[in-house]
């Protein structure tokens, strides 16, 4: 049953972050992920100093405040400074990361924080903690996990018209009078929550690969929207499968494994779509 729970974990953490990779992808964004796997670090640190706890809720919303005030930062230099977006992205990042590096510094021997807690989970551990709703038991993961889930699909179809006309023709939304800044800020928003949430659970690594890699093999093999959430979605469930069994072959990083057959999955579209022409 611990097999279940870490390959349902794993698909739900892929289906989440790569929907809304798919839209990042769209806007040559796809690195927003790594971006904020080290600009939240400073927002962990500081959540510690105010709330004097390292119990996971109070870094995990420090770590989300911290995301989101990256996601402007980043947008802001890039409409008000005329900087690229991925100059904008690394600019930024790299200040975050390195003050975060700077309070950790400063305050680790008191604080005796772990970043490692919230930034690299191990889903090796994910099925040990379980919670009972409604007669179900379910690690704490899975329920957390499930809610993020049902929250990205409510942000991705509620908004899906509007998704399409920002991420493939942001002119033409802008000429018909859509706030495509305000589209903007509300995806980076989800997507700084589904990042931080998914962090503590299955590492960051393997996070930043479910943003870009079934994205990117979707993209590979269609151009159409909804085709291409299926697509993310098959990937994230045979990615999760495939991963879980090449770990145990191979006694190895479960996040690593999953990683890794997303890239072969990514490998084998980009192959056959060049044997396609």
């Amino acid at each position: 049953m611990d097999a279940v729970w870490i390959i349902i974990t794993g698909f739900l953490v892929a289906s989440s972050t790569g929907m809304l990779g798919n839209l990042l992808l769209l806007r040559k964004m796809s690195m927003m992920g790594d971006a904020l796997s080290h600009a939240v670090l400073p927002g962990i640190v500081i959540a510690y100093l105010i709330s004097g706890s390292r119990a996971s809720l109070p870094l995990l919303l420090g770590a989300i405040i911290m995301g989101v005030l990256t996601t402007f930062l980043i947008q802001f230099f890039s409409s008000k400074g005329k900087m690229q977006g991925d100059a904008a992205m690394g600019t930024v990042f790299t200040f975050l990361f390195a003050v975060g590096v700077i309070l950790v510094t400063k305050f680790a021997g008191q604080a005796d924080i772990d970043a490692d807690c919230v930034l690299h989970g191990e889903l090796a551990f994910v099925p040990l903690q379980q919670t009972t709703y409604l007669g179900f038991s379910a690690p704490n993961a899975v329920w957390t996990l499930a809610a993020l889930f049902i929250f990205i699909q409510g942000v991705f179809w509620a908004g899906y018209k509007g998704w399409i006309l920002t991420s493939f023709n942001p002119e033409y939304a802008k000429s018909v009078g859509i706030r495509t800044a305000l589209w903007h800020y509300a995806l980076m928003a989800a997507t700084s929550v589904a990042t931080v949430v998914s962090f503590e659970s299955v590492g960051a690594i393997l996070v930043i690969a479910f943003l870009v890699v079934p994205a990117a093999t979707a993209y590979l093999l269609t151009k159409d929207l909804q085709w291409m959430v299926a697509l993310i979605i098959l990937q994230g469930l045979l990615s999760s499968v495939g991963g879980y069994f090449l770990s145990d072959f191979l006694e190895a990083s479960i996040s690593g494994s999953m990683a890794v057959v997303s890239f072969i999955l990514f490998a084998a579209a980009f192959l056959l779509k060049k044997k396609e022409g």
